[in-house]
């Protein structure tokens, strides 16, 4: 009997060092060599992620600028006064923004062509409620067809960025009969009083998707 209990109290021992093994931690080597993992991920991911997250708002103010425009248009035509010889900057007094540069103030990201675009009398922009600028390009409509157009400019981001991360701002056409886009989608044979034509083409920016 004696025996019998030696022996189930060995198996009990034994059984308490594998729990015991099993409940044994990490060594500080495998806890730095985790950490070193994690800490390369996050190298790689969070810019990532933040990237992404900024460039959906960028995104969003362009677009939510894009509309206002339009809305400031079609409430410019119902009072007649939209004629061939209308420009961008025309349609200011049916926007609700915060500041109005025409001295040179304010510079933005000039798209794939040049490197910045400082507001001027040429060049007129209007800031609006949610950070972006627009800038109207002084042209006007030139005619009255549905390939008449007016251009300007929306940067999300104000200001110069450099060559080494340019935000770069989104080229946008306003037509005659209200149809506006990014300039990528212009309308083919497309004109303005600048001139013209101009014909579909790769000017968003990589972060930028108007469909």
């Amino acid at each position: 009997m004696y025996e019998q209990t030696d022996r189930q109290t060995d198996r009990q021992t034994r059984q308490l060092k594998q729990l015991n093994l099993s409940w044994q931690g990490f060594t500080l080597a495998e806890l730095l060599i985790s950490l070193a993992i994690l800490g390369v991920i996050a190298t790689f991911t969070i810019p990532k992620i933040l990237s992404a997250s900024q460039n959906e708002a960028n995104e969003a103010k362009v677009k939510e600028a894009a509309a206002t425009l339009s809305a400031a248009y079609q409430q410019a035509k119902l009072d007649g006064v939209i004629n061939s010889n209308t420009k961008g900057s025309d349609l200011t007094p049916y926007l609700n923004y915060l500041a109005w540069d025409n001295n040179g103030t304010t510079t933005i990201d000039h798209g794939p062509w040049s490197t910045f675009q400082t507001c001027n009398i040429t060049f007129p922009c209007v800031k609006l409620a949610n950070g972006a600028t627009i800038l109207f390009d002084g042209a006007q409509f030139g005619g009255t067809a549905t390939t008449n157009m007016i251009a300007f400019y929306v940067d999300p981001e104000p200001g110069y960025s450099g060559t080494t991360n340019p935000v770069r701002s989104v080229s946008m056409v306003l037509y005659y009969d209200g149809f506006i886009t990014s300039r990528a989608y212009t309308r083919a044979n497309s004109f303005t009083s600048a001139g013209g034509p101009y014909g579909p083409g790769s000017f968003d920016p990589p972060w930028f998707t108007w469909n």
